[in-house]
């Protein structure tokens, strides 16, 4: 009995979330995405501490496909110019960091991940939450996410 109020609750919650997803505008949709990915990683340490390999791999391996097939391909090069191209890089570098994390077991990658998918996630709910009153400010919003990413490009594109 147990069971079927669990999947109850399991077909609620994706109601929920799908429900969430179609009322969303495509800012709030990334910002899911991130969100998805952020949660994928902690649940992939705490995978690691418990030293489940499978479910670490899994945890893994779904931020890794939220970032790839989620957040980088929705990139627009032709529109979005440089912030795209470097969000791309970006992306890159957090899906390489997170495969060298699975290999060797090493929480602090993800976390590294985590910080900067947070720093994003953080941009783009500025931009999700910022009333669009005119050009000018169209214009800041665009550049405090571009200020964004380019800091962390900088900082970790090095590595």
């Amino acid at each position: 009995m147990f069971g079927l109020n669990q999947r109850g609750v399991n077909v609620y919650a994706k109601v929920g979330l799908e429900t969430g997803v179609v009322a969303a505008s495509p800012n709030k949709l990334i910002v899911m995405l991130y969100e998805g990915a952020i949660s994928a990683c902690y649940s992939a340490i705490t995978y690691m501490q418990k030293e489940d390999i499978p479910n670490k791999g899994a945890m893994l391996s779904k931020a890794i496909s939220i970032i790839e097939s989620g957040l980088r391909l929705s990139l627009d090069k032709k529109v979005g110019g440089e912030i795209a191209e470097s969000l791309d890089a970006l992306y890159a570098y957090m899906s390489k960091r997170l495969m060298m994390a699975n290999i060797h077991n090493k929480p602090e990658l993800v976390h590294e991940v985590i910080k900067l998918l947070l720093d994003l996630k953080t941009a783009w709910e500025t931009i999700a939450s910022s009333p669009v009153v005119s050009a000018e400010v169209a214009n800041i919003i665009p550049n405090q996410v571009a200020a964004t990413i380019n800091r962390n490009v900088a900082q970790y594109a090095k590595v």
